[in-house]
């Protein structure tokens, strides 16, 4: 009988410790990722992260000018980590952006495997900047960019750098900048990007944002090609200036990798805009 009680004893004294583990792995895992209205972590921030929270998925009104040939491509993050570049090639994908950068302080965990993979598997790629005005100058970002993966080469395989610019992940919506601000930064980086390969950055925004932010400016109409984010059925209005996307964004929940998106012609058109 002393036995028996010393086995429900120590039975019961497993369990209770048990109890109070169970508690303790649930607070740990809900740590590793922020929760709703929570603010992540810097370098978290990937393309498109603010479009169904700020835009919405929807039929826009109106329209723009389009090619009937529309390109399929796809921008991933270190959220995608090791990329299954061949099955996205063989469902049609023939185009690909990769996050380098973000601020100054962040490189893509994941930029060898996601850059040169789909360089290896036949794809035009090239890759984009998470843009954080409110941290260092726009020179400084484009510096960073182009030293850590933002480089440009007439390969025929290398597409221009993009500035990812739009609502800002971890505060203010325009990370504290005025409409004249933001359009003075903006150009600081792309002038600054340019000098440092001799393209034009891509700008990708949202029209939203860009109204918002910029005062809809039209600035960069005339020699900043426009990869515009809309989760809809037809692209929408575009900032001012631009009579025409060179990319879409259209959804963030595609196969294979969420973030889907359409070069506005045929592969032709990608392989001229990689060549400069």
């Amino acid at each position: 009988m002393r036995v028996h009680r010393s086995g429900t004893t120590l039975a019961g004294a497993a369990l209770a410790a048990l109890a109070l583990l169970v508690p303790l792995a649930a607070s740990a895992g809900a740590a590793q990722a922020p929760g709703a209205g929570q603010t992540p972590p810097r370098g978290s921030a990937s393309m498109g992260m603010g479009v169904l929270e700020h835009d919405g998925r929807g039929t826009a009104p109106g329209g723009a000018s389009a090619q009937a040939v529309q390109t399929e491509g796809v921008d991933v993050s270190s959220h995608q980590g090791n990329v299954a570049w061949s099955t996205l090639w063989n469902s049609g994908v023939k185009w690909a952006y990769v996050k380098a950068t973000e601020g100054t302080y962040y490189k893509n965990t994941y930029f060898n495997q996601q850059y040169t993979g789909s360089y290896n598997v036949g794809m035009i790629r090239g890759t984009y900047h998470f843009a954080t005005p409110d941290t260092t100058t726009g020179a400084a970002q484009a510096d960073y960019f182009v030293n850590n993966g933002g480089g440009w080469s007439k390969d025929g395989k290398t597409l221009p750098g993009v500035l990812d610019i739009e609502w800002n992940p971890y505060g203010a919506t325009c990370y504290g900048k005025t409409q004249a601000g933001m359009v003075a930064w903006i150009r600081d980086f792309v002038n600054r990007y340019k000098v440092r390969t001799g393209r034009d950055a891509v700008i990708y925004t949202a029209t939203s944002w860009w109204t918002q932010c910029t005062g809809n400016s039209s600035a960069f109409a005339t020699t900043n090609p426009l990869w515009i984010a809309r989760y809809a059925s037809t692209v929408g209005e575009l900032p001012a200036g631009w009579q025409y996307y060179t990319m879409w964004q259209y959804t963030s929940s595609g196969p294979t990798v969420g973030d889907h998106n359409h070069f506005n012609g045929d592969l032709s058109r990608v392989q001229a805009l990689a060549n400069g």
